[in-house]
């Protein structure tokens, strides 16, 4: 799988079916994501609402040509009344983890957040033993802040975090590091 071509663009109605997979499907979620079943119909009346792209929130389809790799989703996270950064992750099919498709995807992220928004602050957030995500997030250009203890409560038990971020300083014209 060659990442040259993956993309991200706007949800259609179509790909809601991959997309609920996420929450019907074990594997489909992978172990770090899997938090027991949910609501299937989540997405698909947000998508009837907006799109899936609000003010305060949004899913972009991870594509490469017509096939389906996965999501990314962002949310405005409001430290102030004045102020708001991005909190983002990704979702992937099994067929198209650790081959660098989460690294560009997330990359991709960052450079439409940052050219669409004013924000100065783009955040992700992942369990401490998903040292995969850890590499894509690095290798799209973001720094490791530190551990939160204790966030994620998942198969019975609670589990550290790590918070990585990336400034708008931090990239250059061509986009993250």
């Amino acid at each position: 799988m060659t990442i040259e071509h993956v993309t991200l663009r706007p949800v259609a109605e179509d790909d809601l079916p991959v997309m609920e997979r996420f929450l019907t499907d074990p594997e489909a979620a992978s172990s770090f994501q899997w938090f027991g079943w949910w609501d299937p119909g989540r997405w698909r009346r947000e998508w009837a609402e907006n799109g899936l792209l609000g003010d305060e929130r949004g899913t972009l389809m991870v594509v490469r040509d017509d096939e389906r790799l996965g999501l990314v989703g962002f949310r405005k996270v409001w430290p102030t009344r004045t102020t708001f950064y991005w909190n983002m992750g990704v979702l992937l099919v099994p067929e198209a983890r650790g081959k660098g498709v989460g690294t560009e995807a997330q990359r991709q992220l960052t450079r439409y957040l940052f050219a669409h928004t004013v924000a100065e602050r783009v955040e992700a957030d992942t369990e401490s033993g998903n040292t995969a995500e850890q590499r894509a997030l690095e290798k799209a250009g973001f720094t490791r802040e530190g551990v939160l203890r204790s966030v994620v409560f998942r198969d019975g038990r609670w589990r550290d975090g790590v918070r990585y971020s990336i400034l708008r300083s931090d990239t250059s014209e061509a986009g993250p590091r």
